[in-house]
């Protein structure tokens, strides 16, 4: 791969997770790293200092995407930010991982949890999206972080599924708007992963992680770093022919 030492990401929600897998993924390579986040400092400050140990540079920079009247503050502040840290007018790469999870039955589902999920998943990655796109270069990179779960359906998922498989659309559609400018737009979709997602359920249930285990070609659950890996390369020129997909990272889950 080649290095990205003159590439500026920002990550949302780069504070823990896949996020922070993400972060550290796209540093490792040369990149400089926004991390953002909307609760947890102290992690994101953490993550910052990672970043910086290993030889790259990173900045934590609060932001909650679903307030979106304080989006175009956010990418003024940006605008300055890459000016005087890294004598950057644009930004090259946008990872677009922030998220929640909302499960429960079609019952269980109220009107207030519907609206945080595709207020959050959906409105929210939409509009930042809107807001940085005239921040970012000719060229540059998005990604949006969907799910597994809008290719195999799950008990409990509706809401949240439908939100992530909006994301995929958006992806599509934009990938063609913004192909004049050659800014590249995939979606990628990880499987069962052992993360703090959904209260750390993969990462912390032995018995969950092993019938998940057994649903997937390669026999195991995801770990973090693995997705990280995969979205650094989707954002890498080795890459630079592949727009508008869908890529699933998932080992091959219920096939």
């Amino acid at each position: 791969m080649k290095t990205m030492k003159n590439t500026v990401a920002l990550v949302t929600g780069g504070n823990r997770g896949l996020g922070r897998s993400t972060a550290l993924a796209l540093a490792s390579k040369g990149a400089k790293i926004v991390v953002t986040y909307r609760s947890g400092s102290e992690a994101a400050a953490a993550v910052v200092d990672e970043i910086r140990s290993a030889g790259s540079d990173a900045i934590a920079v609060p932001l909650d995407i679903t307030d979106i009247g304080t989006l175009p503050g956010f990418s003024d502040g940006l605008q300055e930010t890459l000016r005087s840290r890294w004598d950057r007018e644009s930004l090259d790469v946008l990872v677009n991982n922030a998220g929640v999870g909302m499960f429960g039955t079609l019952e269980e589902t109220t009107e207030e949890s519907f609206d945080a999920v595709v207020g959050t998943n959906f409105k929210g990655t939409f509009f930042l999206i809107k807001t940085l796109v005239p921040l970012m270069s000719d060229g540059g990179r998005i990604i949006n972080v969907s799910t597994s779960l809008t290719r195999h359906a799950s008990p409990g998922t509706s809401a949240y599924s439908a939100s992530k498989a909006a994301v995929e659309a958006l992806s599509r559609s934009l990938a063609l708007e913004l192909g004049p400018r050659k800014i590249r737009i995939n979606a990628v979709a990880p499987g069962p992963s052992a993360t703090d997602f959904n209260g750390g359920a993969m990462r912390d249930n032995n018995e969950l992680r092993k019938v998940l285990a057994s649903q997937t070609a390669l026999g195991r659950v995801g770990h973090p770093e693995e997705i990280g890996d995969a979205i650094a390369s989707l954002v890498s020129d080795d890459m630079r022919w592949i727009t508008a997909e869908r890529i699933e990272v998932s080992g091959g889950a219920l096939l």
